[in-house]
């Protein structure tokens, strides 16, 4: 199940309320680097890394090495063509000779630019397919202008048969139209474009073979195809493993080296334990060592520095089992961590006077800890996009057993906030001046709240019944698990408890994130879908849901309306606090799903309420965007960090810079970190 919490952020919001203190002050610093297509890129500082010990920025680099190595593994799980593709389209661009300024070759540079935001050419969000505005002539014409020897040709592969082989999978629609295919009614192994599985490989033998493997009695089981590809040999389904001299062994070499580098200089001895044992992990590829490693990152609390490596989050496989790969350095934002700590502290009371049924709760909650961070360096499947939450381990038993961690990436929401000043999307969408000053004042502060509420207790809440399988719900777990923390926070968000805490100002703040989400998820979050499309991301499923179905609930009592005004429509509320009830309610029925496995229950309540688009409603919210000349994405270049050394070659200082380019540091980092066979 997905941990990581990707919010639309109704990030096109505009809140004016104080930054986090350890913010760089830098009036002339750049959030926004490039734009194109339905995206803009943005950058991020990275507060107080001076303050940092040698050791500790030692650390970040080693750290922020080993999960650039692994960008080219993504790429392969996304597509097995994605590696060939965008080499061949890197080689046009650098070594193209023909007018440069033509409108053929600016489509092509925005297709190149769409590929690395997607890593593939599915869209990261939408994962459908994307195609080209230039034409297949010009595409042939271009390869075959320059050196042969700059394409990623094949053992006895000529130019021809390059172009041959990839044109169709760039150019036709019906080939490889989806990555991750989550429809009703068909086989969604073999109309998933992604490379987790081999060819001919259906949905039935999967979870057959899969199935096998799974101990109903077993209390701490293991997450079956975690790290395989599942493929047909003579007939025969075969797991193939990464790991070191196993799939994606290149990569996974110079990653564990740079790890190896980065265990010598952990800040303690638990810390250099965790490294160890996922360099274990990653030279055996045994996930009873994976699960010992994810004991061990859980209860090390003490390290200021901190990282997800690996093969972690599940969102890529309909069916929930295989998992991307990614990675995420950070440090630890000691002041805003205090929010955090609060939180946690207090997961007991939480969990004791949640609305759900008793025998679905925790009696006692274990290990919850909860920081706000600085991210480092995103990679893999958290970059360019990147969530600004994270709840880890995946494993229901090590939480269970073990806890968990969660973070609030704030230096992330900070460059969301930043880069989003003054540019009318609350003036277009939001009812009226109430809800925009409510908004200004409190919709920062209550957005980071929800993220913590959701990562830290929301994940971390409830229990599954004795014997009922974690896959349960398969390909609407992901939904429901992301409702399910969504509708914790929420909840709360509105209790009294809040402003007790210190949490929230007062009484009133709490509104601005129930009317942003319920905005959110009945409107806005439209402008990322397809006209004529219904939605099938399930963070986008979990939003409307919970949206559409308290806004039906509570039609009687008018507690949400949907009104027109001068043609155009706008949210309502009128109780917040029998909106509160309603999210209480649906948390409870949320939970009775999870908790008992009910797929026929998880099934209908996504397909009634999380899945159909109001098509008029969609033609009018895009109109209306359309006028704000926004992009409804949002991807980040990282920052560079640069090792200063004397004339011994000793580490004297990492420096870090914030001037590197989209186009600059996607061609550098496939130039620096790809160790990958074209086809895998």
């Amino acid at each position: 199940m997905k941990k990581i919490t990707l919010i639309c952020m109704s990030s096109m919001l505009i809140t004016s309320a104080s930054m986090n203190a350890n913010t760089l002050e830098n009036n002339n610093f750049k959030y926004s680097v490039d734009k194109f297509a339905d995206i803009e890129i943005l950058r991020y500082q990275v507060p107080d890394f001076e303050k940092l010990t040698l050791k500790q920025k030692e650390l970040i680099y080693f750290l922020s090495e080993a999960a650039l190595e692994g960008r080219d593994i993504l790429y392969d799980q996304n597509n097995k063509y994605n590696l060939t593709i965008r080499r061949t389209l890197e080689a046009v661009y650098l070594n193209y000779k023909g007018d440069r300024e033509s409108a053929e070759f600016k489509h092509f540079t925005i297709y190149l630019k769409r590929v690395w935001m997607g890593n593939g050419f599915h869209h990261h969000y939408s994962e459908d397919k994307f195609i080209p505005e230039f034409t297949a002539a010009f595409f042939a014409k271009a390869i075959k202008s320059i050196d042969a020897k700059k394409l990623p040709l094949g053992k006895n592969e000529t130019v021809e048969k390059l172009i041959k082989t990839i044109t169709p999978i760039i150019f036709d629609k019906t080939i490889y139209p989806k990555r991750t295919n989550q429809a009703q009614g068909v086989d969604l192994i073999l109309t998933s474009a992604n490379n987790y599985y081999g060819e001919n490989v259906t949905q039935a033998e999967v979870e057959a073979f899969y199935d096998k493997m799974k101990d109903p009695k077993d209390n701490t089981p293991i997450s079956y195809g975690l790290n395989s590809k599942l493929v047909k040999e003579n007939g025969v389904l075969v797991e193939k493993t990464y790991k070191v001299n196993g799939l994606y062994s290149a990569a996974i070499k110079r990653i564990v080296s740079w790890l190896e580098k980065a265990e010598n200089v952990a800040e303690n001895a638990k810390q250099k334990e965790v490294i160890a044992s996922l360099i274990s992990f990653y030279k055996t590829g045994d996930l009873k060592t994976y699960d010992d490693y994810s004991i061990k990152w859980v209860k090390d609390l003490d390290s200021q520095v901190d990282f997800v490596n690996g093969f972690t989050e599940t969102y890529g496989d309909p069916l929930g089992l295989k998992a991307s790969w990614e990675s995420m350095v950070n440090f630890k934002n000691i002041e805003a961590t205090k929010r955090t700590e609060i939180i946690s502290s207090n997961a007991q009371w939480f969990e004791d006077n949640s609305p759900v049924d008793k025998q679905f709760k925790k009696e006692k909650v274990k290990g919850v800890s909860a920081k706000v961070i600085t991210a480092a360096i995103l990679a893999g499947d958290c970059y360019p996009a990147t969530p600004i939450g994270i709840n880890l381990p995946n494993a229901n038993w090590i939480r269970r057993d073990h806890g968990s961690k969660s973070v609030t990436i704030e230096n992330i929401t900070e460059a969301y906030d930043k880069a989003s000043l003054g540019n009318g999307f609350a003036e277009e969408f939001m009812n009226s001046k109430v809800e925009r000053q409510r908004a200004k004042d409190f919709a920062s502060m209550t957005n980071n709240l929800h993220t913590d509420l959701h990562e830290c207790l929301g994940h971390g809440s409830g229990k599954l019944l004795p014997g009922v399988d974690p896959d349960a719900l398969k390909a609407y777990g992901s939904t429901i698990e992301e409702a399910r923390a969504d509708l914790f926070g929420l909840y709360y968000m509105g209790d009294p408890k809040m402003v007790e805490l210190g949490l929230l100002p007062n009484n009133e703040a709490y509104k601005a994130e129930y009317y942003q989400f319920i905005m959110n998820g009945l409107m806005t979050q439209l402008t990322r879908i397809v006209p004529g499309k219904n939605i099938e991301e399930a963070h986008m499923r979990n939003r409307q849901l919970i949206a559409a179905w308290v806004f039906e609930k509570g039609k009687t009592e008018n507690v949400i309306e949907m009104i027109k005004r001068e043609g155009e429509t706008f949210i309502v509320v009128n109780d917040y606090v029998k909106l509160r009830n309603l999210f209480g309610q649906l948390l409870a029925e949320i939970q009775r799903i999870k908790s008992t496995g009910d797929f026929e229950g998880g099934k209908q309540i996504v397909e009634n309420y999380g899945v159909k688009v109001n098509q008029t409603l969609h033609t009018e919210v895009l109109d209306r965007y359309k006028k704000l000349n926004l992009a409804p994405y949002r991807g980040f270049v990282n920052p560079v960090y640069t090792l200063v050394k004397n004339e011994k070659g000793e580490i004297l200082d990492v420096k870090v810079s914030y001037n590197e380019g989209y186009a600059e540091q996607n061609l550098r980092y496939s130039k620096k970190y790809s160790s990958l066979p074209n086809i895998n």
